[in-house]
């Protein structure tokens, strides 16, 4: 629904950054509820500072519609890191998925405990806990991207309370009962990333939207200790502990969340090094280069590459 480049943001004295440019696809723009999304991402993210959130720089429109200035993370989404892992006929490391994972949590914290300038609670919940939307970088560190689903409290429902927002694969039970979302439904959704990043399979695989809307409104989950017999029992337990079909049986924070993979993982912490060296494998993996490459002066660029001049000195070289 949008696409994105990385482009170099240019400054004095030869300064610059690469970022990532996010625009509305052109047949989108005349889509007052896409838009309105688009808006409420730029938003959302602006008042959400932390390490393991993608951050927007800046926000603006032209003639081509409304883009979003982002941090460009160098390396690739969990999907990814999965299925280099099955290229080349390996489980994934226990170890590394659950660092992940608790980097995830520490960014959903922080969006789900977010307050307004007077201290009042005002949680933004993301509703789109996907691999797609976990970015991994080659420094090591965990980045909750895509908060075009996201509501934040203060807000009033910004769309039709009868369309489901969000991936199907990926809803907790109560969503396609016609509940509202929660920090618990982020839970219960990274507990699918969770269960599936380990298994290397779909939890609710199904050759039908009608089939996946009653497999997860069941919220049947296999035991996943039948499918990895090399996962410790606490790890099992978080598991399903996120997995729970009652959202008052799940962890009550992503906080909880969070430091229980931590406290699995204390005698044993997975290093940013570690975890970048990681990611750098696989991509190789999965066929791309160890890194990404710069963005090239505007005076080097092909001529097939594609070039915009935006505002605020932002130069956009190449499409992702």
């Amino acid at each position: 629904m949008a696409r994105v480049y990385r482009a170099a943001l240019r400054g004095a004295a030869g300064f610059q950054r690469t970022v990532a440019v996010k625009r509305v696809h052109d047949h989108l723009a005349g889509n007052t509820e896409f838009v309105r999304m688009f808006i409420e991402e730029a938003r959302v993210c602006s008042e959400l500072d932390h390490a393991n959130i993608v951050q927007v720089h800046d926000f603006g429109v032209d003639a081509g519609g409304y883009y979003l200035v982002m941090e460009w993370i160098d390396g690739l989404h969990l999907g990814q890191y999965v299925a280099s892992f099955q290229q080349r006929s390996l489980r994934t490391p226990w170890r590394l998925v659950a660092s992940i994972c608790a980097q995830v949590l520490a960014g959903l914290a922080a969006a789900h405990e977010r307050t307004k300038e007077d201290g009042t609670p005002s949680a933004v919940v993301h509703r789109d806990v996907t691999p797609h939307n976990i970015l991994l970088s080659v420094q090591g560190v965990t980045k909750l991207s895509d908060f075009g689903l996201a509501r934040a409290m203060d807000r009033a429902r910004m769309t039709n309370p009868d369309v489901v927002k969000g991936k199907l694969s990926y809803l907790a039970p109560e969503l396609v009962q016609g509940h509202p979302a929660s920090p618990g439904s982020d839970i219960y959704s990274l507990g699918i990333v969770l269960w599936e990043a380990l298994t290397a399979e779909r939890l609710y695989a199904a050759d039908s939207d009608a089939e996946r809307i009653r497999k997860v409104r069941d919220g049947e989950v296999p035991f996943i200790g039948e499918r990895r017999d090399d996962l410790p029992d606490g790890l099992v337990a978080i598991v399903h502990g996120a997995l729970q079909r009652e959202l008052d049986k799940r962890f009550t924070s992503a906080h909880e969340m969070e430091h229980a993979l931590l406290r699995l993982m204390g005698g044993d912490p997975v290093s940013a090094r570690e975890l970048g060296q990681s990611v750098v494998e696989a991509r190789v993996a999965v066929g791309l280069s160890p890194r990404s490459l710069r963005p090239a002066p505007v005076s080097a660029a092909a001529s097939e590459d594609v070039v915009l001049v935006l505002p605020r000195a932002v130069v956009v070289k190449s499409d992702v």
